[in-house]
């Protein structure tokens, strides 16, 4: 038998309270015990079996996360009654978030987890813009939300990523006058297209930059002032011909780039 047991009880996942007690009993230099979790117990006659086996141990620890009023309330009688100690992992917290907003909490189990789907969401964008970066495929063109368009260095894809965050899935095509706009670029709404320029100076000091990280010459036709601007004048080209907004991003960082972008999908209703 272990000289601990500690016995979390959940109405959702228990991951939360499992975690702290693990956390807690570590700071004890603690080997010789034994965690058991029970997710889901959301009801009296659920919990009541869990406590008088608690009872029955050496040493126990309850640790609960139930934010239920009713079970909350059996757990801390039932604690007192059998001698059991008790670690309320959610009261202090509610306690004092309830004063500090002035209205009471939900006491609804589970709102972590429905909450967690944004994070898969988030995760999927960022899979998306991944995939479909730099014109890697320009299928993604026609599943984003966004489509971004311009010449290289232009920060299409810090700012697909930035996006991806926002929960968009972004697809970025690169601009280049020697290779066609996909056709998916065109099929796309336009309101959901952005065109991305920035001045030739800036231009040439990132593209050096960029040389110069890959080792390579500066001289190379990539940061030439001639070849800069004519890829421009294409990349404008383009942007007309689509009617999409067009964003010079020169003097922006990337979340001025991005607010822009996000203001703009809620002015058309997207």
């Amino acid at each position: 038998m272990p000289n601990i047991s500690i016995f979390v009880i959940s109405d959702s996942v228990g991951e939360t309270g499992e975690l702290i007690a693990k956390a807690s009993v570590k700071q004890f230099e603690a080997t010789d015990y034994e965690i058991r979790r029970f997710p889901y117990h959301n009801s009296v006659e659920q919990i009541k079996p869990i406590m008088e086996m608690a009872s029955r141990c050496k040493k126990a620890v309850v640790v609960y996360t139930n934010v239920v009023q009713e079970t909350r309330d059996y757990i801390q009688m039932k604690g007192r009654e059998l001698g059991i100690h008790l670690i309320d992992v959610m009261g202090e917290p509610l306690y004092e978030f309830e004063k500090a907003l002035g209205h009471p909490p939900l006491r609804e189990p589970g709102l972590i987890r429905r909450l967690d789907e944004n994070y898969f969401k988030k995760v999927e964008a960022i899979e998306f813009a991944v995939k479909y970066d730099d014109g890697k495929d320009p299928r993604g063109a026609k599943k984003a939300d966004i489509c971004l368009v311009g010449i290289s260095r232009t920060s299409k894809t810090p700012l697909s990523m930035y996006l991806a965050n926002k929960n968009y899935k972004v697809a970025n095509i690169p601009l280049v006058p020697e290779v066609p706009v996909p056709q998916e670029v065109y099929d796309k709404d336009v309101n959901r297209v952005i065109g991305l320029t920035c001045r030739p100076r800036k231009l040439i000091s990132i593209r050096e930059e960029r040389l110069r990280s890959l080792g390579l010459s500066q001289g190379a036709k990539y940061a030439d002032i001639e070849r800069i601007r004519e890829e421009l004048m294409y990349a404008d080209e383009v942007m007309r011909k689509l009617g999409c907004v067009v964003i010079d991003v020169t003097d922006k960082a990337i979340e001025e780039t991005a607010e822009i972008v996000l203001d703009h999908m809620k002015s058309v209703g997207l």
